[in-house]
């Protein structure tokens, strides 16, 4: 008897849940987009600068070229340069292993 009390509460929340989704989709259907006007995503862009200073040379003006470059290095060259940060770091004693 119980299961079938369970059965009857799922199915009324289920068609509860069904219907409110299938009238939020109907109301939001019948609504027009909103319209925002543009803005500027900070002050320093309202202002025509970049936002960040790294985007900048030593001049102040706009650089426009990439600021990523990315060279091709060893395995071992890589290791050497991990190394020589890790003996560097403050907590590392200075024993060699």
């Amino acid at each position: 008897m119980l299961h079938l009390l369970y059965i009857i509460a799922f199915s009324i929340l289920a068609f509860l849940a069904i219907s409110n989704l299938i009238r939020n989709l109907l109301s939001f259907s019948n609504q027009p987009p909103r319209r925002y006007p543009p803005t500027p995503r900070s002050v320093a862009e309202a202002a025509g600068s970049p936002s960040h200073p790294e985007l900048l040379d030593a001049a102040g003006n706009f650089i426009n070229e990439p600021l990523l470059v990315m060279r091709s290095i060893t395995v071992e060259d890589a290791r050497q340069q991990l190394d020589a940060i890790y003996k560097a770091s403050p907590g590392e004693d200075q024993t060699e292993d």
